[in-house]
């Protein structure tokens, strides 16, 4: 399966509390579901939800709401397939006349003035839990979430994808299969290893296909867009006010085409450029992950009092996934380090600056015998619980990006391309080449987005960090300019996304979002 990919951009990047929860590491959030009578039934197809309070959601997440928010729960019904893209008609194509449940979290603040209506938020993935973004956004900004300027002005409203979480999940990839993909060699350098992946993923594939069938393509990000429209009308906006972090900024950015009408204001933090194919795509990321990679050894080797595994990062970090492939070290559970989960817990932690640290340090452990740390930083990138047990977000992750690819190379130019790349990103590069086969080997058709320019909409904000590993920079200037209409802001930082981390950012932010004040062109803000 794709172990990662062009749009495997799993968190918003949050400081302080919020990264801590995640162990600042990877870009996901933990998705534990809300108790199903919170959320009571499903409101009908154009229907006003009825909302239920559900303060289990943060209690289950956090351990307790954030004070003065109200969480209040709903669940809409969406049609299966809204008769558009390469699906063939909501009246004759794949999932004809059956619906789809959306759950959805609404978050108001006691302190509220002024209403202007409901910031709608999306982490990105595909299959992140916007339920769940929204609970760690409300926490404020002393613990890394929204501004009172937002919160007080807005309800914060988060829904789980079509496919995600709480919102008719998809599931069909066993926690066995997860955890052999993540553990296996990320640079399958022999013929037999190769065609060992193949078959993994072909086995993933084959298992998918079987469950779902003709259906497959219905989760592609088109059709979720289009949720994405009844959810602003479930929640009585007549347009769409919206942060969307990563994957969400393609999502958000597919919306703006649908309906440019109906945009108010969207903030895309965290820029994929919609244009990319999947093989230009993956080599854009292996860019990136290297580039970061450099920036955490140069950080390394100047702050050698707080990096163990200075002054040669990375050396110390390829020795590690070399020794691990031979002699992988076995811990507590009676799982062993292999390559690829050393080399998951180098990915996990370039998603924050905060991570390089604690990625040092669990390198650092882990030559002494001890693979914790490693574990630990792998398992938050992956999604594994303590119990070995997966959530649904690589099965949705693999159902969307797959849905939406219209490119499909042959295995052997993917194993030309793994040769090619190693040269090039000798760290990340074979690992990208080899996530292709992920979507090579899945069933079903394609139901690619559109590639446009949203006319006819307002400004939009598009948010790019200098230093990002998973939506590399590059990317802001191409999504801005497709739309046509897009305006962008640059943070000079670290890390995967930029809202809400420096005063700089937050206040451009904030009044594109209260006031729809535009940023000046070229702005850019410094990393502190």
């Amino acid at each position: 399966m794709t172990r990662f990919s062009v749009r495997l951009r799993r968190r918003p990047t949050l400081a302080g509390f919020l990264a801590a929860l995640v162990l600042t590491a990877g870009c996901t959030l933990p998705a534990f579901a809300p108790r199903a009578e919170s959320q009571g039934e499903a409101a009908a197809p154009g229907s006003a939800p009825t909302w239920r309070p559900c303060p289990e959601v943060p209690d289950e997440l956090v351990g307790r709401g954030a004070t003065g928010m109200r969480y209040d729960c709903a669940r809409i019904a969406v049609p299966r397939n809204w008769g558009t893209g390469a699906t063939t008609g909501a009246t004759a194509g794949p999932g004809a006349g059956e619906t789809f449940e959306i759950a959805l979290i609404r978050i108001r603040s006691d302190k509220q003035r002024d209403r202007i209506g409901s910031l709608v938020v999306n982490p990105g993935g595909p299959g992140a839990s916007g339920v769940d973004t929204a609970v760690y956004l409300s926490f404020g900004p002393g613990f890394g979430g929204l501004p009172a300027e937002v919160t007080d002005r807005f309800d914060i409203v988060g829904f789980d994808p079509r496919g995600v979480a709480r919102s008719s999940p998809v599931k069909c990839i066993s926690d066995a299969d997860l955890d052999a993909s993540f553990g296996y060699d990320p640079d399958p350098e022999s013929q037999a290893s190769f065609d060992g992946f193949v078959d993994l993923n072909r086995r993933i594939g084959q298992r998918c296909g079987a469950k779902y069938g003709a259906q497959l393509p219905l989760y592609g990000t088109e059709q979720a867009a289009r949720d994405m429209d009844a959810v602003r009308a479930a929640v009585g906006d007549d347009k769409l006010t919206y942060l969307g972090y990563s994957y969400g900024t393609l999502l958000g950015a597919t919306y703006a085409q649908l309906y440019p009408q109906r945009v108010r204001a969207l903030v895309l933090d965290g820029a994929v450029d919609p244009r990319q194919k999947l093989m230009a795509g993956s080599e854009s990321q292996a860019k990136g992950f290297e580039r970061a990679f450099d920036n955490f050894a140069r950080w390394c080797a100047a702050n050698a009092g707080r990096c163990p595994i200075a002054p040669d990062a990375r050396a110390a970090v390829t020795t590690a996934i070399d020794k691990a492939r031979v002699s992988p070290v076995r811990g507590r559970d009676g799982r062993e380090a292999t390559a690829g989960w050393v080399f998951y817990a180098v990915i996990s932690s370039l998603y924050t600056e905060q991570g390089w640290q604690e990625l040092a340090r669990s390198v650092d452990a882990l030559q002494g015998g001890d693979p914790s740390g490693v574990f630990k930083l792998a398992d938050a990138y992956a999604g594994r619980e303590d119990d070995g047990h997966y959530s649904n977000m690589f099965d949705a992750n693999m159902a969307v990006n797959c849905a939406d690819e219209t490119e499909k190379p042959t295995r052997e130019r993917i194993r030309s391309v793994q040769s090619q790349w190693r040269q090039k990103y000798p760290l990340f590069g074979p690992a990208l080449a080899v996530g292709m086969l992920g979507c090579v080997e899945w069933p079903g058709g394609r139901d690619p987005y559109p590639t446009g320019k949203a006319a006819g909409a307002p400004p939009i904000l598009v948010v790019g960090t200098t230093g990002d590993p998973a939506t590399p920079y590059e990317q802001t200037a191409a999504l801005a300019s497709m739309l046509g209409v897009g305006r962008v802001l640059t943070w000079e930082g670290e890390g995967h996304t930029a809202y809400p981390q420096t005063a700089c950012v937050t206040g451009a932010v904030d009044a594109y979002l209260v006031s729809l004040t535009v940023p000046r062109e070229g702005l850019r803000c410094p990393a502190r």
